[in-house]
């Protein structure tokens, strides 16, 4: 079959890193595996023999009917031709227990699924994620370092993060560019906790905290249109200062300043 890049297709080929991915997942001989893009089966046919029920979700007309023809005799195996994007995961979710996720996500859209992901966070247990390894480095970061930013607190909001190993383009078919990561998400709801469950508008301050990386927070704030004054207080209130910088911030931390803030800043620009 032809690569379409537009879909940004590259196959696994690497039959090891296939297997460790597959068991990274732990054992699923009774749990609802939810594969994103799961392209000509590399990764699938492991699952389909491990999976109480295995569900494939492929934007791809051609591979999806390679697969149904492929697993048609797995009576585990659902076969989806559909984006990823459009899916309501927690609809997918099984009556008494949680979708286990796995995917080598398309390069153009990974940070767009990892959101949607996140969204989702409730009906998932553990999600097993391959990416290119400068997005797995954002979305690892910890805080103060120079890759962590919007996304690394988006995604740490709502699962633990680990790395688990690097692949070279030679392990990929045709060789992307780039090395991939993959990394291991503990999918935990953290709403209740943060108190944070207005998840656009928790971005957009993060966007506007975030916006220039050399800039204080202060003066981040109050280029989007926050007053001196609300900074100041918001920033006491949280227990940090506005002269820091945003990526000295943690998940927590930012959670408080969203609290502290309040209002938009076109409610506190007139201040």
């Amino acid at each position: 079959m032809k690569h379409k890049p537009k879909l940004g297709q590259n196959f696994l080929v690497d039959a090891d890193a296939a297997r460790r991915i597959a068991e990274a997942l732990g054992d699923i001989t009774t749990e609802t595996v939810l594969e994103i893009g799961p392209g000509h089966g590399a990764i699938t046919g492991l699952l389909a023999e491990r999976a109480g029920h295995l569900i494939c979700v492929e934007l791809d007309r051609a591979l999806a009917a390679e697969l149904r023809f492929r697993f048609r005799n797995a009576t585990n195996v659902q076969i989806l031709e559909a984006d990823i994007l459009t899916v309501d995961l927690s609809a997918l979710r099984p009556e008494n227990g949680k979708l286990r996720v796995i995917g080598n996500l398309p390069y153009y859209i990974t940070s767009d699924i990892l959101l949607h992901l996140c969204r989702h966070a409730s009906a998932i247990d553990t999600a097993v994620v391959m990416m290119q390894r400068e997005v797995a480095d954002r979305v690892a970061a910890s805080p103060g370092s120079r890759d962590y930013g919007v996304l690394s607190v988006s995604v740490q909001r709502h699962a633990d993060v680990s790395s688990m190993l690097t692949l070279p383009p030679s392990a990929f078919s045709p060789p992307p560019d780039v090395f991939s990561t993959v990394l291991h998400l503990r999918m935990r709801d953290r709403s209740s906790e943060l108190g944070v469950l207005n998840d656009a508008a928790f971005t957009r301050l993060l966007r506007a905290a975030f916006a220039q990386k050399r800039k204080t927070l202060g003066n981040n704030l109050r280029s989007a249109g926050y007053s001196p004054d609300r900074i100041r207080a918001a920033c006491e209130a949280a227990g940090v200062t506005s002269d820091l910088r945003a990526e000295a911030l943690s998940v927590s931390q930012f959670a408080a300043l969203y609290h502290a803030l309040g209002a938009s800043p076109s409610a506190t620009s007139s201040e």
